[in-house]
C-alpha cells in the first residue's frame, strides 16, 4: 500500500501545490489501492481511467506557473446519483444503467473547477432511497472494516471509498441520514449542511429535506471540500480558494487540549428523549464520548431538541417528494421499482394537499423550537445510526435493542428526526464496538453554524483520534 492514499486531503492538496508529489502520482497510488482492493469492497462501480489519467497531466500547467484551485490534483469519484457529464450515471438502478448525462451537478461543476481529478462513480442504494447500499445494477457494497458488514447509505459507496483509501474526499447528500449513517458504519465524516449551504438545482426550491454535502477522514478535510462545495455559480477562483482557505484555518485551529469545548453547553440525546431504541454497544460508545467531553470542561446535560411531529412531517414530505418524481412511472410499470421504494411512493399517492401543507408547517414550528433550544445548548450529541454495521446480506435490520421495528424507515430515525429542523448535523468517528465496528457520534448545532460545528468535530478528533484507525486485514492489503 503506498502511505499517500492515507495522507489527509488538505496535506494532499499542498504537497501537490509544492510540486513535492504530482497529480499524476497522486493518482497512481489511488487507481493501484483501486484496483487491489475494489473488487472486493465494491464502493467504485464506474471508473473512468483515461479522463483521470488525461486531466492529472494537466498538471504540468502547475510547473508552468498557472494558479492551482484548492483541490488541485486530488482524486475523487462522485456519487453514483450525482450527474457528471459524458459519464455513466445510474442512480442505482437499471433503467439507467447506460445512462450518460451531458451536464454535470452544480457541486461537480464547483468541485472540478477546483482543480479535482474526477476518477468514477461511487456505489448507492436504489435512487438513493435508504440507507443501506445495495442496488440491482451493482450489487452490494462491503464495509472496509468487515467485508461481511453494510456500509451504510445512501452515500455508502463514498464512505467506503475513503475509509479504503481511494480518494482522499468525497461528496455525498442526505435527506434522512444519507451522509450521516454511512459516515458512522465507515469510520469517517459526514456533514449534512444547513439547507441552502452548498446550491442545488433540484426541481423545488422548496423542498429542505434533501442536500448535498462533504465527506472526509477528518474535519479539517471535510471543510476544505465544503468550502468549494458552497461554491455559487459567479464565485471566481479566487473567492472560492479563500472561502476553503478560511474555513481549513477556523477548523484546524481548534484547541488540542479540549479547549473548545470548556464551559460549552451540550445536551446528550442517547435515545432522542426516549424516541428510537438504540443497540446498547452503540450507547456505550456514544455515553463514553459524553463523558470524555465532560472531563473536558464541558456542561453535559441529557436533553434533546423538541421532536414531536418530526416523524410524521418527514415521512409525509419524503413520500410526496417520491411520488411527484416517480408516481407515473410506477403506475406505468408497477414492477420498476424495489418493493419499499415503490411502498413510499405510493404512500405519496394517498396524500392530500391538507397532509403536505401540514407536514410543511410542522417543518417551520420544529425549526423555530431548534432556534429557541440552542439559545439554551451550543451543541447537541447523539447516536448517528441507531444500530452498528449489520451483516450484508439483510435488507436492513428488523429488530433494534429487542424491539420489533415495523418499517424500513423505523432504524434510520436516529438521523432523520433531526432532518426538519434545518439544522447542520454530522457524524465524526466516536469509537468502536467490541468487535470492532465503527460507531459514529452525531453532532448537531444551530443553523447556519456549519464551520463552527467542524471546528468542534476537530476539537473531538484531537482529544479522541479515532479516524486514524484504518481498515485491518483485507482493506490494507
Amino acid at each position: 500500500m503506498n502511505e499517500l492514499v492515507y495522507r489527509d486531503a488538505v496535506e494532499l492538496a499542498a504537497m501537490v501545490r509544492s510540486r513535492e508529489v504530482s497529480a499524476v502520482e497522486l493518482l497512481e497510488a489511488h487507481l493501484d489501492q483501486i484496483h487491489t482492493l475494489n473488487p472486493t469492497i465494491n464502493a467504485v462501480v464506474t471508473l473512468d481511467e483515461e479522463g483521470a489519467r488525461a486531466a492529472a497531466d494537466a498538471d504540468r500547467a502547475l510547473a508552468a506557473g498557472a494558479s492551482a484551485g484548492p483541490l488541485h490534483g486530488l482524486p475523487i469519484a462522485f456519487k453514483d446519483t450525482a450527474r457528471t457529464r459524458g459519464l455513466r450515471t445510474t442512480f442505482g438502478h437499471p433503467r439507467f444503467g447506460d445512462h450518460i448525462p451531458d451536464d454535470d451537478d452544480p457541486h461537480v461543476r464547483s468541485i472540478l473547477a477546483a482543480g479535482a481529478i474526477r476518477l468514477g462513480k461511487t456505489n448507492v442504494p436504489e435512487h438513493a432511497a435508504g440507507s443501506h447500499t445495495v442496488n440491482r445494477v451493482f450489487g452490494a457494497t462491503r464495509n472496509p472494516y468487515d467485508l461481511t458488514r453494510s456500509v451504510g447509505g445512501s452515500s455508502g459507496g463514498a464512505a467506503a471509498s475513503l475509509a479504503a483509501g481511494f480518494q482522499p474526499i468525497a461528496d455525498g447528500s442526505d435527506m434522512g441520514g444519507s451522509l450521516r449513517n454511512p459516515a458512522s458504519f465507515c469510520n469517517v465524516v459526514g456533514l449534512r449542511p444547513t439547507p441552502g449551504v452548498v446550491p442545488d438545482d433540484g426541481p423545488n426550491d422548496f423542498f429542505t429535506l434533501g442536500v448535498v454535502g462533504p465527506m472526509g477522514r477528518t474535519a479539517r478535510d471535510t471543510a476544505l471540500l465544503l468550502g468549494v462545495m458552497s461554491s455559487s455559480a459567479t464565485d471566481d477562483g479566487a473567492a472560492v480558494a479563500s472561502r476553503s482557505a478560511r474555513f481549513v484555518a477556523e477548523v484546524e485551529s481548534a484547541g488540542h487540549d479540549g479547549e473548545d469545548f470548556r464551559g460549552l453547553r451540550v445536551a446528550f440525546a442517547p435515545t432522542l428523549g426516549g424516541r428510537v431504541p438504540v443497540e446498547r454497544e452503540v450507547l456505550d460508545v456514544v455515553e463514553r464520548q459524553a463523558q470524555h467531553l465532560e472531563e473536558l470542561g464541558a456542561d453535559v446535560e441529557l436533553a434533546c431538541p423538541d421532536l414531536d411531529g418530526s416523524d410524521e412531517a418527514f415521512r409525509t414530505l419524503r413520500a410526496a417528494a417520491f411520488d411527484s418524481l416517480w408516481g407515473d412511472e410506477l403506475i406505468a410499470d408497477p414492477d420498476l421499482f424495489i418493493s419499499f421504494l415503490a411502498g413510499n411512493i405510493r404512500e405519496g399517492a394517498k396524500l392530500t394537499g391538507r397532509d403536505v401543507v401540514r407536514a410543511e408547517e410542522a417543518v417551520t414550528r420544529l425549526a423555530r423550537r431548534a432556534d429557541e433550544f440552542f439559545s439554551r445548548y451550543d451543541l447537541v450529541i447523539a447516536p448517528a445510526a441507531q444500530v452498528a454495521p449489520f451483516p450484508v446480506e439483510l435488507d436492513y435490520p428488523t429488530v433494534v435493542d429487542g424491539q420489533r421495528l415495523e418499517t424500513y424507515l423505523d432504524w434510520m430515525r436516529a438521523a432523520y428526526l433531526f432532518t426538519p429542523l434545518g439544522i447542520p448535523g454530522l457524524s465524526v468517528p466516536a469509537g468502536f464496538t467490541p468487535s470492532g465496528l465503527p460507531v459514529g457520534l452525531q453532532m448537531l448545532t444551530r443553523r447556519g453554524t456549519d464551520v463552527r460545528l467542524l471546528r468542534l468535530a476537530a476539537a473531538l478528533e484531537h482529544a479522541s483520534p479515532l479516524a486514524s484507525r484504518h481498515p485491518e486485514g483485507v482493506a490494507v492489503l
